[in-house]
Formats: C-alpha cells, structure tokens, sequence
C-alpha cells in the first residue's frame, strides 16, 4: 500500500506540481488583471471558458478517453499505430466541419451569449473555437507520455506552456492593454507555438491506416461520455450562462471572479487527475487494489476538507487582498465571502466524484457517466431556476454546489453495483468534523488586514486540522509509527547533516 501511495504521490508530483505552479503564480495576477479588465470584459470571461469547455467535449467525441483505455490492450506498434491514426483522421474530417459551422455562426452565438456587446467579444469568440480545434490533437502526445512513463518530459512540455501563457497575456492584457482578444490571443500563439514540439511523440503512431471496427470500437466507449461530458460542462458553464439571463454582464463578471476565487482547489485536482487516471488503470489488476483505492480515497477526502475548511476561513480576507486595486462595495464582499465557499464545496465534491466513480472506467460501464452528469446537470439548472431570482449570486453558487454533490452521490452509487469497494467511512466522519472545527477556528480570528488574515487564518485552520486529527483517532497504529520514523529521520539529519548536506 504505501508503495503504490508513494508511486501516485510521485505521479502527481511530477505530473501536476509543475503545472499547479504556474496557474498560482497566474491567479496571483489576478488583481492585475482586475485593473485592466473591466466587470463587463470578465462576465464575458466566464462565457467564453464555458463554449471552450463544450466546444473540447465536442470536437473531441470522447475519444480521447477511448485512447488511454485501449493504449495498452494493443500490444505491438502495428496495433497502436492503427487505434491512433483511426481516431486522428476521424477527429480532423469532423473537427473540421464543427470548426466551420462554429466559425460561420460565430455573429449569431457571441450575439446570444453578450448581447448588446457582442461586437466586442466576437473576435475573442473565434479565437476560442481556433484554438480548441488545434488542441483536438494535443491529447495523444501528452497521454503517449504519461502511460509510457515520459515523466521529465511531460513536465518540462506543460511547465513551459503554461509559463509561456502566464508570461504573453502579461504582455498582451496588462502591459499592452489588448483586453479579452489578447487573452485568448495568448491561448492560440502557446498552443501552435507548442504543436511542432509534441509532433514527434504523435508522429510514430500516425499513418495512412484507418479501421472502421477499430473507430466503431471507440465510439461505443466514447460516445457515451459525450453526452456525459456536456452535461458535466453544464454543471459550470451552464450555471454561468443560466445567471447571465437574470443579471447584467458586470454582475456576472464578479461573479466570475469570485468563483475563480472557490474553484483556485482546482490547482489539486488537476495535478491528482494527471497521475490518477493511469494509476488505477495500472494497479486494478493487483490484489489489493480495492483497498489501495479505498484508502486514497480517505486521504483524499481529508485534504479535501482541509482545503475547503482552508477557503472558508480565508474567504473574505482573500477577495479583500485579490481586488485592492478595485475595491467593491461592501455588500459585494459580503456576497463573495457566501460564494467562494459554495463554489469550493463544489470542487471538492468533484474530487470525491474523481475518487469514487472509477469502477465505470475499470469495468467499462461508461453508459453510467451521462446519467449522473445529466441529474447533476438537471439539479444545478433547475436549482439555478428557483435561487439565482431571489438570492442573486448566492443562490447561483449554491446551485452549483449541489450539482456536484448530485454528481458525486449518483455516479458512485453505479460505480459501487459495478464494482463494489468499502470505505473507511469512520475515518471520513474524523477528518469532515476535524475540518469543520478547523475552519470555525480560523474564521473566527478577530478582524486583520487583508494579507495577514490569509496567512493567519489559514496556518490556524492547518495546524487545527492535523491536530484534531492527530487526536481524534484518525491515525491508525502503523500510520503514527510512520509519521514518529519519518519525523525522527528528518530531526536527525538536520542536527547531523551528512557532507552531502553541507555547504
């Protein structure tokens, strides 16, 4: 067990860590971005992310998933070349004709989605359905990577994009005043600068050979996560383009930033998705595997709660600190300090949703995924229809949050008849009450200046956290004895360091 916890400790590390650094450092610059952007530019924003969202899930047919599945059943060079260059060449003829219909329709769909200012934002639509049809192809570079252990590179290759975006829509949005074109500008100059780069680990696999049984094959494991895919995309975008008809673009554009703020517990999930997809895939035949599963589904879940116990204690202070360029009224604060909460439980039930719902990949019992996106999405819209009137922003968030927890309930229960699995559910109980203390601690510091209350308040909710559940039984034996080696181990070394340590 701690064996294969050290190997997805690793793959995250070396998959995500990187990666996670760099969209820190690009939501650190988000009070910037705030100075050169108006309310308006980041409802519109908000938009533009939601029809990237749909447009990938589209032009993608869910193939891409279809390609880590059957990437290792294949066993020769001849048989992955054959898998790969049936669904690039299916991807291109569709992706193609989903481009033009995109493009020639783009007047009449910025018109829907920003009205009366549409005109400013068409431009930046188009780039948006550019750029996502060239990164149809970009999955297969970067999976051949991880399923054939090409870590070093799979990092240097994301590190260096998504440095280059941090650094261009430096230049293009603030220091050139470009606004929302030159955000997406940056979006399409990375992703063609990146093409020539991940061409030779797609290049081998890519031929003149087509297979339709093969393609048939892909289509029956894909297809239905499209559906799946769209209502999931629902859940997000859906919510913002639902709010969107009740309040101007600039209410939607604090809305955006507040929610930006809730979904920053993102920046872990992204790095555990990376190294979690092929770790299951690659250890569902051990032993022991559904108990592996089970008990990196407690750890999981405890950092969840300690993220979201984290947010909740540091809300107010970390929208004080994020907009003092453009400080808001005062009943806006109030509003996102209710707001990046919900949203943040939101994430965190897609996390639980990551951890529970992988037998439907393992026992290929992907029909399950749409009707669990489809009743989260049904719950977020219809719950958007009945809150986001009467309680604004507040109930939009809300919405959200329930989709997810919609989400997370009904795709584990069909991934529990498939593949049955027991949690530790005390444990979870210890780290949920431990969080809840945790987070009620650090909220009710007295009132401090922006900066200093998200550094107090959230070393309070940490230290609060691990001790509750140092003390409260979460533990087991082996794990205490582990934590008092390690700890004695690394006290050591640091009072005598060995000539390697030494300057």
């Amino acid at each position: 067990m701690r064996k294969s916890l050290g190997s997805l400790t690793k793959n995250v590390a070396i998959y995500g860590a990187g990666d996670v650094a760099v969209k820190v450092v690009g939501l650190l610059l988000l009070p910037l971005y705030i100075i050169e952007l108006s309310d308006d530019d980041f409802g519109a924003l908000g938009l533009l992310i939601g029809v990237e969202a749909f447009a990938k899930i589209v032009f993608r047919w869910g193939l891409d998933g279809a390609f880590m599945r059957y990437y290792h059943d294949r066993k020769t060079a001849e048989a992955r070349r054959l898998l790969t260059s049936t669904l690039c060449w299916f991807l291109l003829v569709t992706g193609s004709v989903l481009l033009a219909v995109g493009l020639i329709g783009s007047d009449i769909l910025a018109t829907r989605l920003f009205g009366e200012a549409a005109g400013r934002y068409v431009t930046a639509l188009r780039l948006v359905l550019i750029n996502t049809f060239l990164l149809t192809f970009t999955f297969v570079p970067y999976q051949v990577m991880r399923l054939e252990g090409r870590a070093v590179t799979f990092t240097v290759l994301s590190f260096a994009r998504s440095t280059a975006t941090v650094v261009l829509k430096f230049v293009l949005v603030i220091a050139m005043g470009m606004g929302l074109t030159g955000y997406m500008v940056t979006d399409l100059v990375v992703t063609v600068a990146l093409l020539p780069w991940l061409w030779p680990f797609a290049r081998p696999l890519i031929g003149r050979a087509f297979s339709r049984e093969e393609l048939r094959r892909c289509l029956r494991f894909g297809l239905p996560r499209l559906p799946h895919g769209l209502a999931q995309q629902a859940l997000d975008a859906g919510n913002k383009i639902l709010f969107n008809r009740y309040v101007p673009l600039s209410s939607l554009g604090v809305y955006q930033i507040s929610g930006t703020v809730g979904q920053s517990l993102k920046l872990f999930l992204s790095a555990f998705e990376t190294g979690w997809a092929p770790f299951y895939y690659e250890n569902a035949h051990h032993s022991d595997a559904r108990v592996t599963f089970s008990k990196i589904t407690t750890y999981g879940i405890a950092i969840l709660v300690l993220l979201v116990s984290g947010l909740v204690a540091i809300a107010p202070d970390l929208v004080r600190a994020i907009t003092w360029t453009e400080p808001w009224s005062a009943a806006a604060y109030a509003q996102a300090a209710i707001v990046v909460p919900l949203v943040g439980a939101g994430i965190a039930f897609q996390g639980v949703y990551l951890l529970t719902s992988i037998g439907l990949n393992l026992t290929s019992q992907t029909q399950y995924y749409p009707v669990a996106t489809f009743a989260a999405a049904g719950v977020g819209l219809g719950g958007g229809l009945l809150l986001m009137p009467g309680l604004g922003a507040t109930g939009a968030a809300l919405a959200f949050a329930l989709s997810y927890v919609t989400l997370a309930v009904v795709a584990g229960y069909f991934a529990q008849r498939h593949y049955p699995m027991t949690y530790e559910r005390g444990r979870i109980s210890r780290a949920l009450l431990a969080g809840i203390a945790a987070g009620a601690a650090g909220w009710l510091l007295p009132a401090m200046p922006p900066v200093a209350g998200v550094l107090v308040r959230g070393a309070t909710t940490v230290l609060a956290f691990g001790g509750l559940l140092l003390i409260g039984g979460f533990l087991r034996h082996t794990e205490r004895v582990w934590l008092a080696d390690q700890s004695k181990f690394w006290l050591t070394r640091r009072a005598n360091p060995s000539d390697d340590d030494r300057p």
